[in-house]
């Protein structure tokens, strides 16, 4: 790690937040679904799909539950109404996960149900080890009423994922895989970075093994080597799978897959809790930060 990344993830928390925003404006779509509509149409006349995820998570109250539930529903009327080739993205703890467990069962159902009825799709992005049983056994529910409709993400560093993807592989499986960014104890989750990139390929490679549909979710050129050795092994069509990249990292390499024929999808998140968020991917990825530096000090910014 150099100095400039090392800096950066520890101090990343006590920055001030003008600051934390000029590195992060170009990897946020906006405050408003308008921003997120803007930035996704232009994405996808490069030939890229969306996945669109209001940004707030860990509520404290059930009105903010059903403030997001709402949200994730106009999100999908939205994109059916202009036209994007885009899904939604939604986490456990945004419909009240953490407050009444049923509660936040039924705000998802119905989220899922209004996708069902649009014909779209639904993402459960996993949170902290706290919540994984929990989002799994949601998954499987919801997958078993709207098997076309809703898909789960796995996290290639958490020891348990193999298990998982096998106790998951009974019924048809549509995952995103990421490495994983929650700092989880060494009991759960491997922490030597090649470790866990060995793990990711791991994964990726038994659920192709099982059928499933993956979101190869990377902007590491050597798990995307890997991705396309093993997409090359088992003779998979860009039906199959896709990749999915962060707004605005890498933007080049994620050209690069488009122009090469394969389905690329762009986590494109957007809402006035832009905070967190962006605090936690520029402690996981300095390389933003230092990104926005460079372009600063060449007028470019």
């Amino acid at each position: 790690m150099s100095i400039f990344n090392y800096l950066v993830s520890r101090t990343i928390m006590h920055i001030p937040g003008p600051i934390v925003g000029f590195f992060a404006k170009g990897y946020i779509a906006g405050e408003q679904l308008s921003d997120a509509v803007k930035v996704g149409r232009k994405l996808n006349e490069q030939g890229m799909l969306l996945t669109v995820d209001i940004l707030g998570e860990f509520i404290k109250t059930k009105a903010e539950a059903e403030f997001f539930k709402r949200q994730c529903l106009e999100i999908l009327e939205t994109i059916t109404r202009e036209k994007l080739d885009g899904n939604l993205s939604l986490k456990p703890t945004q419909m009240g996960l953490l407050l009444d467990e049923q509660f936040a069962y039924d705000n998802i159902r119905e989220i899922v149900a209004k996708a069902a009825e649009l014909d779209n799709f639904v993402r459960i992005d996993m949170e902290d080890i706290a919540c994984t049983d929990q989002t799994l056994d949601f998954y499987r529910r919801l997958r078993d009423e709207f098997p076309k409709h809703v898909g789960v993400v796995l996290q290639a560093y958490l020891r348990r994922t193999p298990q998982d993807i096998e106790d998951l592989s009974d019924k048809p499986m549509h995952y995103r895989l990421c490495k994983g960014i929650y700092n989880e104890p060494r009991t759960a989750a491997w922490k030597d970075p090649e470790t866990i990139n060995r793990s990711f390929v791991e994964c990726l490679e038994l659920m192709f093994k099982h059928g499933a549909y993956v979101g190869i979710a990377t902007h590491d050129e050597k798990l995307i080597f890997e991705a396309l050795r093993l997409i090359k092994k088992y003779n998979l069509n860009p039906e199959q799978y896709e990749f999915q990249m962060l707004l605005g990292v890498d933007p080049e390499l994620r050209q690069i897959l488009v122009d090469a024929g394969h389905r690329l999808r762009v986590y494109l998140p957007y809402g006035e809790s832009w905070m967190p968020y962006s605090r936690r991917r520029l402690k996981e990825n300095p390389n933003i930060a230092r990104h926005a530096l460079l372009q600063m000090l060449r007028g470019t910014g």
